[in-house]
């Protein structure tokens, strides 16, 4: 496929250095000075960020990103400038150009931008991504990717033919559990995996209100809101609290509910290295206190995943909803699932591990006793994942959470969700991208965008 032109002369330059200085014997800040007295990159080595969403998760991500001294912060974007939770960003970025639509932002200062992160709710991660890459940006996108099947597919064609470094925003994919799943299975420590079962347990917004919901609530929108723009592609419905700023998680016309926040953070070292690709069958086995609008007081999903290569089919049964936890085998021992986390079955082991970057264990102890001394060891120290992603946009390393993983990840989120949102089983052909055995389902695959944001599906 014909890849966009990147629209920055400064990047060039900044992939080119860092080329040049990978044949140096000398340490590339020697070369070119590419650090200051107090250890810091100058700006002219350094990438320029916009952040579009810098509150809350965002602030979040924006300190991190600029914590690890690659970046230099020239743009903030966020349709409530005035909110409480801005603020901080704010105040910490005087000199960055601040702006409420991406739109504008994009055609005031599109040259002055080499990256940029996108922490907004899951139902706008698309318009703002699609934009940015067919611009030439780099772009790290908050998870889950995008709130539907078909936006991810095109993310991840745009990423593509673009050339331009992608990275998801599930952090533990640069840490330990990353580095142990990928060690451990190239050693064949992880092996024949024919059952997973994966959990968050933890109190959601929704839960005590969403059952009831009948239709969306409607409160005075506060000044300076740009609420038109929040919608991006989607429907549009009344302001209020139950939305934002961080209320939206819990409506499915907006969010991504428990599984689509946390499968990210659980399930996405297993997903890459067993190569689980697209499920066939998703059932919805439980959903406590269904409702048209949001998602479940509880839910049970269960995946059906084909034979892959060498390794078997293999079953992944999610969990959420406080008290709503797997039934744990006597012979695995005490575990303990009070907080998110996963058990991996295999043919000669099982594993126990937490979310994000936690290590996995073997279990029962006793096993893990017996096999210690074979397990490989992981060493190194290792980019975190905003690092990363900087260290990536300037050419030095590889993203290690890009659209071509990240984006098929999350589609077995989207597919969960319809699964949670219209109740029994739903078969998916991955070779046609269709669900074969509900029009509805199909449907909510790819649903068409508000009128007026229909360029940004044909990018």
């Amino acid at each position: 496929m014909k890849k966009l032109p990147l629209m920055s002369s400064r990047r060039t330059f900044l992939k080119r250095s860092a080329l040049f200085a990978s044949f140096s014997i000398l340490p590339s800040h020697f070369v070119f000075g590419q650090k200051s007295s107090g250890g810091q990159l100058p700006p002219s080595q350094r990438v320029n960020l916009a952040a579009i969403g810098i509150g809350n998760q965002g602030r979040g991500d924006l300190s991190n990103l600029y914590a690890s001294g690659h970046c230099n912060v020239v743009a903030l974007c966020d349709v409530d400038l005035k909110g409480k939770h801005t603020q901080e960003s704010q105040a910490n970025h005087p000199n960055a150009r601040r702006f409420t639509d991406f739109r504008v932002m994009f055609d005031q200062m599109a040259d002055e931008i080499d990256a940029v992160l996108i922490a907004i709710p899951d139902h706008a991660h698309f318009c703002v991504a699609m934009l940015a890459m067919s611009l030439g940006k780099h772009v790290y996108v908050e998870k889950p990717l995008a709130h539907t099947f078909g936006q991810c597919e095109r993310l991840i064609d745009l990423a593509e033919r673009s050339g331009v470094v992608t990275q998801m925003g599930n952090q533990g994919h640069s840490g330990a559990n990353y580095f142990q799943f990928k060690s451990w299975t190239e050693a064949g420590v992880i092996k024949d995996v024919n059952r997973i079962s994966a959990f968050m347990n933890k109190d959601r917004r929704w839960h005590g209100w969403g059952a009831s919901v009948e239709k969306y609530p409607n409160q005075p929108l506060p000044e300076g809101m740009d609420w038109d723009t929040w919608h991006c592609s989607g429907p549009v419905h009344p302001f209020s609290d139950k939305l934002h700023p961080q209320e939206w998680r819990s409506w499915y016309d907006y969010g991504s509910g428990a599984f689509g926040d946390w499968g990210p953070h659980i399930l996405d070292t297993a997903h890459r290295f067993l190569e689980l690709g697209l499920p066939r069958r998703i059932t919805a086995l439980k959903r406590d206190g269904a409702n048209d609008l949001v998602f479940p007081q509880a839910s049970t999903i269960q995946f059906q995943f084909a034979k892959r290569k060498a390794m078997p089919a293999c079953t992944v049964t999610w969990y959420d909803g406080k008290e709503n936890l797997p039934k744990v085998e006597d012979d695995l021992g005490e575990l303990n699932i009070s907080k998110p986390g996963k058990i991996i079955y295999g043919k000669d082991l099982t594993f126990a591990g937490g979310s994000h970057s936690d290590a996995l264990r073997v279990v029962p102890q006793k096993k893990f006793m017996e096999v210690r001394e074979t397990l490989p060891r992981i060493a190194g120290k290792n980019s975190n994942h905003y690092a990363n992603y900087l260290l990536a946009c300037k050419g030095e390393e590889e993203s290690r959470s890009p659209f071509h993983v990240s984006g098929e990840l999350t589609q077995v989120f989207n597919l969960g969700v319809i699964a949670q949102r219209l109740g029994g089983t739903i078969k998916f052909n991955p070779k046609t991208r269709r669900i074969t055995n509900n029009k509805t389902g199909n449907a909510l695959l790819d649903p068409a965008p508000r009128k007026g944001w229909e360029e940004y599906y044909k990018m």
